[in-house]
């Protein structure tokens, strides 16, 4: 496999030093999927992103691999893995065709690019799994912000929604590793989607990820959908709304995505810029 090009991109900053750095591969076509999670590994980013194959018209299959395992969709990687795409064949539009689904991405001349999800749904979060995960996370009922209630959802990987009741709360993150990793597991959550409401449209959010062997995802897109599901569904948000999201801060990587609701879409809209990794 050393002749393998890995690229790396920074996604949802302009920054190198910002966001969350993910791993591209752009030929994957002879890789299996040990090399792939290997290469995975070896990177060591929450995400790697490989082209498996160029089925023409824009059209490309993608796979996802964090150091542990295959994950059927991430939005920071698809963001990098189309920027990287753009930065050798012009901006435009490309549609990955993933484990879960068909994601387009358009992406511009100043590398910023928009994916759009599948479609989102929510699901209630039962009451053993919530106490579950407080449990998990070190955090007590009253902790939680009464108006954002906890939830399920879904745009192609699931994340649990706990949103905070202060900041503090939010930049206090110390969760029981083993523990979290086991309730995720179990229920086939990606990662876990903290949030406090700044207000009605921007959050700060966090996102433990110990399934994917990544304490903390820095900038996450495929969660923030989810998130703008959620916001949807639940009506916390006009049903046209742009939600702008900041992660990573408290992990000294900054980060910022928007996420944009359209009347009548099933899927979300995630955008944010990527950049070259070149450290």
């Amino acid at each position: 496999m050393t002749d393998v090009e890995i690229l790396r991109y920074a996604a949802f900053s302009e920054h190198e030093s910002g966001g969350n750095p993910a791993g591209v591969v752009l030929a994957a076509a002879g890789l299996s999927d040990d090399e792939m999670l290997g290469i995975a590994a070896d990177v060591g980013y929450s995400e790697t992103a490989f082209r498996t194959e160029d089925r023409g018209d824009g059209v490309h299959r993608v796979r996802y691999f964090s150091p542990l395992a295959e994950v059927p969709f991430c939005g920071h990687a698809t963001i990098g893995a189309a920027v990287a795409l753009a930065d050798r064949h012009g901006p435009g539009t490309y549609v990955f065709v993933t484990n879960a689904g068909e994601v387009p991405v358009g992406v511009d001349e100043h590398r910023r690019a928009t994916l759009t999800s599948v479609g989102t749904r929510v699901a209630d979060l039962p009451g053993d799994d919530l106490a579950a995960l407080l449990g998990a996370l070190r955090w007590a009922p009253e902790d939680l912000d009464a108006a954002l209630p906890p939830r399920v959802a879904y745009a192609g990987a699931y994340h649990p929604i706990v949103a905070a009741a202060t900041r503090e709360r939010l930049a206090e993150l110390d969760y029981d590793v083993p523990a979290l990793k086991a309730l995720m597991t179990d229920r086939g959550w990606t990662t876990v989607q903290l949030v406090w409401r700044e207000s009605e449209t921007r959050f700060d959010v966090r996102n433990p990820f110990p399934v994917g062997g990544v304490y903390e995802d820095p900038a996450t897109g495929a969660a923030a959908a989810a998130l703008g599901g959620y916001l949807r569904d639940l009506w916390l948000v006009p049903g046209d709304a742009v939600v702008e999201v900041s992660q990573g801060a408290d992990m000294g990587r900054p980060g910022h995505l928007t996420v944009a609701l359209t009347p009548g879409e099933a899927g979300v809209r995630v955008s944010g810029t990527a950049v070259p990794i070149t450290g």
